[in-house]
């Protein structure tokens, strides 16, 4: 693995970052879109076995390519396992050069203030090195921000940066994620007040260290420019958060320097039942017409 050759990939190529990092709670819903009901697996075991099938189809898919796709975020059930006789991460950056990426929350808490803090992480310092010796590049961490409420979201950047220490304390790049509810009523209020904290935190970093944004689309063009430009900041990428493929390829098309970080966009339209050709045909589709928003929006 050559983290100089992926960290410049990640920071200066065209593309998107694809995420296949389902996890437990989300990996049913998933799954039915893919068309596969749970009256189909009796355990986690047969579920996780049933999506990373769905993940291989992907991967191994000639659309899922390097020429498209910068990187892609795996879930640690994934990352354990192998594709085409490769260690999934390998595989990714031998066969395709995709930058691997782990996701390592393990959920979230009630809400509390407006907003959704991330579990506590008792195995992080464990996780971070498994991630290591499987050859990731990075991590990925998510929280949720429900309403625009000042101190919630100033927890939730501080329990970001807190962790994102952590990682980088491993020669991780860490991916932040402080989702913004597409359907919070204050949603362009709860941006601004996010937009706020991220500098602040960002400003007081040391000059060689260097994380990822993973932030929803905003309500207002370009909102986050002066975070792409950031010394700090390798990439902003945007999560589709619920927006259709369409709506959320109109609004990254909109926000210069972002590029996508999907994942419900990204698979829409793939079915368990479909041939090979029309798998790839629907899955090609999608690659390039995220590949063309992320590349416009960050012209």
């Amino acid at each position: 693995m050559n983290k100089v050759e992926q960290a410049e990939k990640m920071s200066n190529a065209p593309g998107f970052v694809a995420a296949l990092d389902q996890s437990g709670g989300s990996t049913p819903k998933a799954l039915r879109l893919y068309g596969v009901y749970e009256i189909q697996y009796a355990n986690d075991a047969e579920m996780y076995n049933l999506i990373h099938g769905m993940r291989c189809r992907i991967i191994q898919s000639a659309a899922f390519s390097g020429d498209y796709i910068l990187g892609a975020i795996l879930f640690e059930n994934t990352m354990d396992r192998e594709v085409s006789g490769y260690p999934v991460a390998d595989f990714l950056w031998q066969r395709r050069q995709i930058v691997p990426f782990l996701k390592v929350d393990k959920g979230l808490t009630d809400e509390n203030q407006g907003v959704q803090l991330m579990k506590p992480l008792p195995e992080l310092e464990v996780v971070l090195k498994r991630a290591q010796a499987a050859n990731i590049f990075g991590t990925k961490m998510r929280s949720v921000i429900n309403h625009a409420n000042l101190a919630g979201i100033t927890d939730i950047v501080g329990q970001q940066f807190d962790i994102a220490n952590q990682i980088l304390s491993h020669d991780l790049v860490p991916i932040i994620e402080p989702e913004v509810n597409i359907s919070a009523f204050d949603k362009a209020e709860a941006e601004q007040i996010l937009l706020e904290s991220l500098k602040l935190h960002l400003n007081n970093f040391k000059a060689e260290n260097k994380v990822i944004l993973k932030l929803t689309l905003p309500e207002k063009p370009n909102h986050y420019a002066s975070l792409c430009s950031h010394p700090n900041v390798m990439r902003v990428v945007a999560l589709s958060g619920g927006y259709s493929r369409q709506e959320a390829n109109s609004r990254l098309s909109e926000n210069n320097a972002m590029v996508a970080s999907f994942s419900r966009a990204l698979s829409e339209g793939l079915n368990i039942s479909q041939s090979d050709t029309d798998f790839d045909e629907t899955l090609a589709r999608a690659v390039n017409e995220i590949f063309t928003a992320s590349v416009s929006g960050s012209s």
